[in-house]
């Protein structure tokens, strides 16, 4: 059996010192170096195998972390771990204190196409480091080479007609896919950054900013519908990535999908992700052909249709942990009195119990999130440089051949 740790982590803003990555934000050189401490000490508590990383404005700073982890490691594991010349060298508890570095890890960044370099008007990018290296090149999709277009379908009652769309043409955040080796398995992981909830506002031409920013003049139908802009964005960010799982699964090829996706788990934009529940009994609905009221669909098609659902289905690491831990509750943000999970790792069927193809599975589910101060806690303004996500692990492991239903 081939064990592996996968993780999500949102780092809150990469980058070097002395460098405006939003408007009028920097990190002196001090609060960087505080910075790098914390998550490369994060990284090591973590220990995990895979890493995906959101909000990397800057792959320097990233390295740093990555290389001050790897010196920590590597002092932690010469103080801790006994050589061959002690007679208990043997023991098992060593090898639960050692720490494998990643100085033979492989790590995969990809910069935001908007991201110009401007100062106070940067990106984030995101960045895979998996110690087991790639197959291939990992992929990047932000940019679509044909814009998506969602049209809207007149309401019942109206006249046949243009009910209106919309189009994206660039995701907010890249993509990134991966095919990564493990044991004698190649897993696709997919490393994701959904649209925030922040409102989108839009400037009109030759303003200095959009009237609905002016919270002197609180304009509350406008920034109502800066949400509605945003959670339109964020849900067609989700069918597009959908889309890219579904390729996958349809190829036979097991899949993990992490990131933080700005939503729960019970959203619409995390349910696109994830793909339809099926439901109960499709014996109990009526044909999409039906010409009366007994035209409903058969057992047999009851059977067919529940299996073609879960073939696409994805299914939440933490919610499988929950299930099987008894576990209240799990989550890695906190503002405003409400806590929540956003970040998410969701896994196909190739890792859950009982499945024709399974591969593998969930044996533990960790999250970090001690260092999450609810935004309207007094210290709240005090923790910005750590991370305002919990990161979040799962511990998988894969049969061998001979194993696998």
């Amino acid at each position: 059996m081939t064990r592996f740790t996968i993780a999500s982590f949102n780092v809150k803003n990469l980058i070097g010192p002395d460098q405006e990555y939003y408007e009028f934000q920097t990190y002196t050189p001090e609060e960087y170096a505080w910075k790098e401490d914390w998550l490369a000490d994060q990284l090591l508590s973590m220990d995990a195998d895979i890493v995906c990383f959101q909000e990397i404005f800057d792959e320097d700073a990233l390295q740093a972390v990555i290389e001050e982890a790897n010196a920590r490691a590597t002092a932690l594991n010469a103080a801790t771990i006994p050589d061959k010349s002690k007679r208990y060298h043997r023991k098992v508890i060593f090898r639960k204190l050692a720490v494998e570095t990643y100085a033979s890890g492989t790590l995969a960044f990809a910069p935001n196409s908007a991201d110009s370099g401007t100062p106070g008007q940067r990106r984030p990018g995101l960045a895979i480091l998996s110690r087991f290296g790639f197959v291939g090149q990992p992929e990047v999709l932000q940019d679509l080479e044909t814009p998506l277009d969602i049209p809207f379908q007149p309401l019942r009652g109206l006249e046949a007609g243009d009910a209106g769309y919309f189009r994206i043409r660039r995701l907010s955040r890249p993509v990134i896919k991966a095919r990564i080796p493990i044991g004698d398995k190649i897993i696709t992981v997919f490393n994701s950054h959904l649209k925030s909830k922040l409102g989108e506002f839009i400037r009109p031409k030759g303003a200095e900013f959009a009237p609905e920013e002016n919270l002197t003049d609180y304009d509350p139908i406008g920034r109502a519908l800066g949400s509605l802009r945003a959670a339109t964005r964020r849900m067609a960010e989700a069918w597009v990535l959908r889309r890219e799982i579904i390729e996958e699964l349809k190829a036979g090829n097991p899949v993990m999908v992490l990131g933080d996706f700005n939503d729960g788990e019970h959203a619409v934009s995390s349910e696109i992700i994830s793909g339809e529940v099926p439901f109960k009994n499709y014996q109990w609905m009526l044909r999409h052909d039906a010409k009366d009221y007994g035209d409903r669909y058969s057992a047999e098609e009851h059977a067919a249709i529940t299996a073609q659902v879960e073939q696409m289905r994805l299914h939440s690491a933490e919610k499988l942990f929950v299930r099987q831990s008894l576990r209240d509750m799990v989550y890695t943000s906190a503002f405003a009195g409400v806590y929540e999970s956003i970040d998410q790792i969701y896994m196909s069927r190739h890792f859950v119990t009982g499945g024709h193809d399974q591969i593998g599975q969930m044996e533990y589910f960790s999250v970090f999130n001690d260092h999450i101060t609810d935004g309207s806690h007094a210290e709240a303004p005090y923790n910005k440089l750590a991370s305002d996500h919990g990161q979040i692990i799962a511990h998988m492991s894969l049969f061998e051949e001979d194993q696998q239903s």
